[in-house]
């Protein structure tokens, strides 16, 4: 994609990144929109930048500094983000864990599972479960859109059992 982009526009991918960056958007499709608006990109690169230019504004930041600011106020639910992790990590050591500025993403080829403390006293477990009927728990992907196709709402500890442990190893498998 990188040399792609560099022979369709003349320009490297670095010089993108600090268009995208001077224009000050940060919403990815707003990203897409103006690129393909404002540059003439088609989709695919457009997305490609997009990725790039939002993993580098992730990357400029500690890890530890974003979880530590997606908790503030919301102190009480990073139990249960911990109980989560340490339930995925058992999965397997291919997982990587992607701190942004409002989630995690939980990565092995494709990403599996998005944790984002929504509100002071709630945890939005997105799963990419292709297929799988919606339940009273397991529910539409709601504000996750298409990163997801499942969301699963929590607020104590004790919610993470073995029924989510099972679908979160099911996204996990279906993430080769």
């Amino acid at each position: 994609m990188e040399k792609g982009l560099l022979e369709n526009t003349g320009k490297p991918l670095d010089h993108w990144v600090k268009v995208v960056k001077d224009s000050k958007i940060e919403k990815h499709k707003a990203i897409i929109d103006f690129l393909k608006a404002e540059h003439g990109f088609t989709y695919g690169f457009a997305n490609f930048v997009a990725m790039k230019a939002r993993k580098a504004d992730a990357a400029s930041h500690d890890p530890d500094d974003l979880l530590t600011n997606q908790y503030s106020g919301k102190e009480q639910l990073k139990h249960i983000y911990e109980k989560l992790m340490m339930e995925i990590s058992k999965f397997g050591n291919d997982i990587t864990r992607t701190p942004k500025k409002d989630s995690v993403s939980m990565i092995r080829k494709k990403q599996f599972a998005l944790i984002k403390p929504a509100t002071k006293t709630r945890i939005d477990l997105g799963l990419k479960l292709k297929g799988k009927p919606t339940t009273e728990r397991l529910g539409d992907s709601g504000p996750f859109g298409t990163m997801c196709t499942h969301r699963v709402q929590l607020t104590e500890v004790n919610e993470v059992d073995q029924e989510l442990l099972d679908w979160l190893k099911e996204a996990y498998e279906g993430a080769q």
